[in-house]
C-alpha cells in the first residue's frame, strides 16, 4: 500500500504539471525560457517531491521612462490534463493558484483576463500584497482539453533602474503555484494538495528606466 501511494502521489505531480499555467509575456518581441519547478504533494499521510519543467515565451519592452506605462501579457498555450497516469485514473484538478510577483521598481496598475477555455469555471484575478493571483476553481477533468486566460498586467516604472519580470515563490511555505489534484487509488479518490515554486527563479524579461 505504501509503494502504491507514493506511486499514486507522483503520478498526480505529473498529471498537474500539464496545467502548469506557467506562460508568456507578449509584448513585442519574445525569448523562450524554460522554468523549472519543485513540487510536492501529499496524499493517505504519503509526501512525494517532483521536479518539472515548464517552457515559455516571455517578452517586455526593453525601455520605458520614469513614470511610464508598460503592460506585461501572460498568454499560456493550449494544453490537455491527462486523462491516466500509469495505471490510475485522473478525476480531476481543481483550485489552481497561479501566482506572477509584482516586479521591483514598479508599482501594480491594473488586472485583467481574457480568453481561456476548458476550464469549467470562471477565472479570477486579484493584487494580493506584492503578487497578481490567478485563481482557476475547476474542477478540471482529467483527459479535458484546456487553454488558460490570458493576463494582462499593467505597470507603473519607478524613477530609475531596471523591472525584472519573475514568477512569485520561494518554497513550499511561499510557493508560485498550488493545486489540488483527485486521483483513483483502488476504490477510493484520493486528494492531494500540492505546492510548487520556482527553482531556480530567473528573470523572464527585462526593462531599463531611462
Amino acid at each position: 500500500m505504501r509503494r502504491t501511494t507514493t506511486a499514486a502521489v507522483r503520478g498526480l505531480l505529473t498529471t498537474a504539471l500539464a496545467l502548469v499555467p506557467v506562460a508568456a509575456l507578449a509584448v513585442p518581441a519574445a525569448a523562450t525560457t524554460t522554468v523549472t519547478y519543485q513540487c510536492r504533494g501529499s496524499a493517505a499521510g504519503r509526501t512525494a517531491e517532483f521536479t518539472l519543467t515548464q517552457p515559455l515565451d516571455a517578452s517586455a519592452p526593453a525601455t520605458v521612462a520614469p513614470g511610464g506605462a508598460l503592460t506585461v501579457v501572460l498568454d499560456p498555450a493550449p494544453n490537455k490534463i491527462p486523462g491516466t497516469v500509469g495505471s490510475y485514473t485522473v478525476k480531476e484538478v481543481r483550485n489552481v493558484q497561479l501566482r506572477v510577483a509584482v516586479p521591483a521598481n514598479a508599482s501594480y496598475a491594473s488586472a485583467s483576463l481574457s480568453g481561456g477555455a476548458g476550464l469549467n469555471s470562471t477565472p479570477s484575478v486579484a493584487h494580493q500584497g506584492s503578487d497578481i493571483v490567478v485563481t482557476i476553481p475547476g474542477p478540471i477533468k482529467g483527459g479535458a482539453d484546456i487553454e488558460l486566460p490570458t493576463l494582462h498586467l499593467g505597470l507603473t516604472a519607478g524613477a530609475q533602474g531596471t523591472i525584472e519580470s519573475r514568477l512569485a515563490g520561494s518554497g513550499y511555505d511561499a510557493p508560485g503555484l498550488t493545486f489540488t489534484a483527485t486521483i483513483q487509488v483502488a476504490v477510493f479518490p484520493v486528494n492531494a494538495p500540492v505546492s510548487c515554486f520556482p527553482n531556480p527563479n530567473p528573470a523572464l524579461t527585462s526593462t531599463t528606466i531611462g
